[in-house]
């Protein structure tokens, strides 16, 4: 039998989101447990992720209650490291490749992803500092040009941990260009979803639709819980 697995996450999380969407993807068998970031429990941080975020993973040991994980398991913490660590495990998978190269351009564009559309995506949105639209679409001009024509996937003609890493940020974004929410003046988000209706990012829109029809984002996305925060969060606009 597999080693238990447990993710601890958040569903508002992007970070425990694309986790999830390699597990599913690697037809893993693993338990997911919601931490409550606005009242964590104290066993959380001294039994699981010492700085108390998520997404984190415990893996072997007993097959125990996630509120009472094994000091026998193993503790692995931050997205990025834990989804090679779950393409390790299941390297039939095809969550990272075998050559060499292939590798290194999965990584590459896992790191392109991180600054050329979360730092400037999430700036964009008022939540870490601020940044114009045009940031955002410099950064999808930048991933785009990553994309290789006729394949359906980052990196090669597998679905990867690089797909796995930009889908839940490309979920956020779509919702933003539908429904204009974000700490932004009123209409931006509008504006940017008619900036990449041009055919100048037809295909990155293209790669968006892909995957956002993938069965493992719509196991674990619920497009209207995220809505809803996004309208709690976003209260005050400037018009």
């Amino acid at each position: 039998m597999p080693e238990q697995l447990t993710l601890y996450l958040h569903k508002l999380s992007p970070y425990s989101q694309k986790i999830e969407l390699a597990l599913v993807e690697a037809n893993a068998l693993y338990k997911a447990y919601q931490v409550d970031l606005g009242n964590k429990p104290e066993w959380f941080a001294s039994m699981v992720n010492t700085v108390g975020k998520v997404p984190a993973v415990t893996y072997g040991g007993p097959d125990v209650d996630p509120e009472d994980p094994s000091p026998l398991s193993a503790k692995i913490a931050e997205s990025n490291v834990i989804l090679e660590f779950v393409a390790d495990l299941y390297p039939d998978s095809g969550l990272l490749p075998k050559d060499p190269i292939q590798r290194a351009n999965v990584r590459f564009f896992i790191n392109a992803t991180a600054k050329h559309v979360e730092e400037v995506f999430y700036a964009f949105l008022g939540l870490r500092g601020q940044a114009p639209y045009e940031k955002v679409l410099e950064g999808i001009e930048f991933i785009q040009g990553l994309l290789e024509e006729g394949r359906d996937f980052a990196v090669g003609d597998h679905y990867t941990i690089a797909d796995a890493c930009i889908t839940p940020h490309l979920a956020r974004l779509k919702i933003v260009i539908e429904t204009d929410l974000g700490n932004y003046a009123v209409g931006m988000g509008y504006k940017l979803g008619e900036e990449l209706k041009r055919p100048k990012f037809a295909k990155f829109m293209k790669y968006l639709e892909r995957m956002l029809e993938r069965p493992s984002l719509k196991q674990n996305h619920d497009e209207e819980f995220v809505i809803t925060y996004f309208k709690t969060r976003f209260t005050e606009r400037v018009q």
